[in-house]
């Protein structure tokens, strides 16, 4: 085998490797109410996963923990090779390689949409200042609101905001995004500006585990879609087989009220 083929050979294994590994993660509150039992997910390098399911199953909390916003009291969590556990070391090395995009945008008023974007690379990754605005312009650029770069969060709309908040979550150059119902509280006629930013993130070969019920997004741009219920991932399937040909009841229940 030749160089060049070993190397292929390796970028290909590379790009079939596991990114997330979660197992047998369990999560109880007040230890009396157990919302995660036992889920097991795998998410490879470059997938996108859409993770769906009724309100309290549970789901939001579950990707929360891929970042060590939420503990989990059984069962391993790995990204990119780095076990979440309770070493503080561990989880700031997780955090600066998962980006996360929340409901409500989480913008410091105070600050520039230029600032909002810089903070985290200037203080987190440690850029001087110039490196720092030069990304942001990129990045502020890729999600189509460069001209609001001077602005504060206050003066855009919610879709510019939302575009604000996955700006300054990629100015981290993270290896994973994590969405959680990121559209849900934006008004309907902004919902796409938010979604066309997130198909071209997906196309450009993130890794990404979206919450969403946005169900032409997950048919489109998912390579699997996993429902939860209960603390529990019911199902897990490519958006073709899921949507049109669920085999679990509760997946067909779901989609009856959704579809």
């Amino acid at each position: 085998m030749t160089q060049y083929q070993t190397e292929a050979a390796t970028s290909a294994e590379n790009d079939t490797q596991p990114m997330i590994v979660a197992q047998n993660v369990e999560k109880w509150y007040d230890n009396n109410f157990h919302v995660l039992k036992g889920v097991n997910l795998t998410v490879n390098k470059g997938e996108v996963v859409v993770v769906m399911g009724p309100s309290g199953s549970g789901k939001s909390t579950f990707i929360r923990t891929f970042n060590a916003l939420e503990t989990y009291q059984k069962g391993n969590i790995v990204i990119d090779g780095i076990k979440i556990s309770h070493d503080l070391k561990d989880i700031e090395q997780v955090r600066r390689e998962v980006g996360m995009v929340f409901q409500q945008f989480n913008l410091f008023p105070h600050l520039s949409v230029l600032k909002n974007v810089t903070l985290a690379p200037i203080w987190v990754r440690r850029w001087p200042k110039a490196k720092a605005e030069e990304v942001a312009m990129q990045l502020l650029e890729r999600v189509g609101i460069l001209e609001q770069a001077q602005k504060y969060p206050g003066q855009l709309s919610g879709g510019q905001q939302q575009r604000v908040a996955i700006a300054r979550a990629l100015a981290m150059q993270p290896k994973v995004m994590l969405f959680d119902e990121p559209t849900s509280a934006l008004d309907p006629e902004m919902v796409r500006e938010v979604l066309d930013v997130m198909r071209t993130l997906a196309d450009s070969g993130m890794t990404m585990v979206c919450v969403t019920h946005e169900v032409g997004f997950a048919r489109e741009v998912a390579d699997r879609v996993v429902l939860m219920d209960s603390g529990l991932l019911v199902e897990d399937a490519v958006p073709e087989e899921f949507f049109n040909n669920p085999q679990e009841d509760r997946s067909k229940k779901f989609l009856s009220q959704i579809l």
